[in-house]
């Protein structure tokens, strides 16, 4: 067994792709296997995919015809061998001891879940939070209601799946809903509900590349907005129910959830995304 399986969707990223297997190639830290799914790409992501594989033994490639991002990543699992997960999406890319830091830190606190600070990069601008300020107030250990509130809040980043390293176990059973494009905050409290202990690293070693041809953002500029609107109350509405299965702190999120909702609301001037919220609103 190693001890972290990486797992990558990949989607026609042929203009970033080596870039972010690079990164990986020069991690300090060896013991790790890539799980590449080729999600139907229609450029030469498939045949960069396949140079990797040539030449390191611990780059595994598997193709799928095009089926989203959640049915990618659930075939990444599929594969996956290590004692710990981590995901790194193929037009991002990692500094040299990202994994190194991750390992050390989970070694050394015992967390189900380390989750680590990151930089943006855009227009060839590299952007850091001050994560030590943001973080440290919790002396790095985060409650688990305080990382699922993020869902609502967005405060800290937690809910992405990228730029933390799971415990392998809590992916038992585990399957990226397919059926919604934002799988990381529909999926990602699953694994927070199940972790005892969740740790915060100030320590920004994930590089998160902005930029136009990116999945979030074609999908905000290319979705409708109440389109939107509808995958973000399911998601909510998701977690809710998981929560009344797991008795976990529902009064305090159904209020995170009215809130959001009275304020969409109160802003929104489309009719029709205010029916609609208005109908979920008297639904909870």
């Amino acid at each position: 067994m190693v001890k972290v399986s990486i797992g990558m969707p990949i989607h026609n990223a042929n203009k970033y792709l080596r870039n972010c297997l690079d990164s990986i190639q020069r991690q300090s830290f060896r013991d790790f296997e890539v799980i590449m799914v080729d999600d139907g790409s229609t450029d030469n992501s498939f045949e960069i995919c396949q140079e990797y594989v040539a030449k390191d033994s611990r780059f595994k490639l598997i193709h799928q015809d095009n089926s989203g991002v959640s049915k990618a990543r659930n075939t990444c699992l599929s594969y996956m061998s290590g004692e710990f997960i981590t995901w790194i999406d193929s037009d991002d890319w990692i500094d040299e001891d990202y994994l190194e830091l991750l390992v050390n830190t989970q070694e050394n606190t015992h967390a189900d879940i380390v989750h680590m600070g990151f930089k943006s990069y855009r227009d060839n601008n590299i952007y850091v939070a001050d994560f030590k300020t943001l973080y440290g107030q919790y002396d790095y250990n985060m409650p688990k209601k305080v990382a699922i509130s993020d869902i609502f809040l967005r405060k800290y980043g937690t809910i992405t799946v990228w730029g933390d390293l799971t415990n392998s176990r809590l992916y038992r059973g585990f399957r990226f809903s397919e059926d919604n494009t934002f799988e990381d905050a529909g999926n990602k409290f699953k694994l927070y509900l199940q972790a005892n202990k969740i740790v915060l690293s100030d320590q920004a070693r994930y590089i998160y590349r902005i930029h136009n041809e990116s999945l979030t953002q074609n999908i905000m500029r290319d979705t409708e907005e109440l389109q939107r609107i509808m995958l973000t109350v399911n998601n909510y509405e998701k977690l809710l129910y998981y929560l009344t299965l797991a008795g976990f702190e529902f009064d305090y999120f159904k209020s995170l959830y009215v809130d959001w909702l009275n304020n969409e609301i109160n802003q929104n001037n489309n009719e029709e995304i205010k029916r609609y919220l208005v109908k979920h609103k008297r639904l909870i």
